[in-house]
């Protein structure tokens, strides 16, 4: 039988353990971790996202603070903020709500939070930590897309992996993290030839191409993990996976539904980020 794997649940649950670890700490007078979030523009989509993370951070008991700025916000004023941000004692953790308007160069702003701020996890530093095995933030994401590997209990250990997206944000960081859990690990893209003979080979598969229901069943082995990390949202307003869940499901052992799959744990990383951040800064990270 099919398990469906319920991301909402899980991002509950961690959520509540942060909770948890920062009344703990506090309490025996620790730091409370700060959070800035800035978002320049007012992109609907970054909107929505950036209430979401102001809500866990309240349900976690971290500071929060937002720096909204107008979409014609030039970068020098951003880099400015980010300068200030990255000396405040009681911030530990830094986002820049992307997409940026095209006069900012996102590298150069992602490139100016403090490292040990950075805690999407995306700054060049951290890109290295992790391609090196070493401590560090880790992209949201695919960290979460562990977690929920982990918390049902889906072995990576020696099973063939394979990832259907190579962006920066998704596909290859979580290579690299599958690959530390000593998985094999297959990216596929675009140009790969005979994409659904490299899925079926999957003991684990990941869809993170940006494709609505692009995965078939024709394309998943019988048993295999499925994880469908896209958010595609259908001319009715409905959001539909990369993967075409009805007709897929039916093979698997596990599969995330969309919504309520990878999305859910993606803020949950990122608060679990910032509590690392926190006491990581201030030397306390027992």
């Amino acid at each position: 039988m099919t398990i469906i794997i319920d991301g909402k649940k899980v991002a509950q649950d961690l959520r509540g353990e942060i909770a948890a670890e920062v009344r703990r700490r506090t309490a025996a007078g620790g730091v409370t971790p700060g959070l800035a979030v800035i978002l320049v523009g007012d992109d609907p989509a970054s909107q929505v996202y950036v209430r979401g993370k102001q809500n866990a951070c309240r349900e976690v008991g971290f500071l929060s603070r937002e720096h909204r700025l107008p979409a014609e916000t030039g970068e020098a004023h951003l880099l400015g903020l980010i300068r200030e941000l990255n000396a405040d004692p009681a911030i530990h953790g830094i986002l820049v709500q992307l997409p940026l308007p095209a006069q900012i160069r996102t590298e150069t702003v992602i490139e100016a939070i403090d490292p040990a701020k950075d805690v999407d996890g995306f700054h060049p530093v951290n890109i290295g930590r992790l391609f090196a095995g070493q401590p560090g933030p880790r992209p949201c994401t695919p960290a979460g897309i562990i977690e929920l590997l982990d918390r049902y209990a889906i072995g990576i250990e020696g099973k063939e992996a394979v990832i259907v997206g190579r962006s920066n944000i998704v596909g290859k960081p979580l290579a690299l993290m599958l690959l530390a859990r000593h998985a094999t690990v297959t990216m596929c893209h675009t140009r790969t030839r005979d994409l659904a003979g490299v899925t079926r080979r999957a003991q684990i598969l990941v869809a993170a191409a940006g494709r609505s229901e692009m995965i078939g069943a024709d394309m998943v082995a019988e048993g295999a993990a499925v994880i469908d990390v896209g958010v595609n949202r259908m001319p009715d307003g409905k959001l539909k996976g990369d993967v075409a869940f009805a007709e897929v499901s039916a093979r698997t052992s596990h599969i995330t539904p969309v919504p309520g799959g990878v999305g859910p744990m993606t803020i949950a990383m990122l608060m679990r980020n910032t509590l690392e951040a926190a006491y990581r800064t201030s030397g306390s990270m027992d």
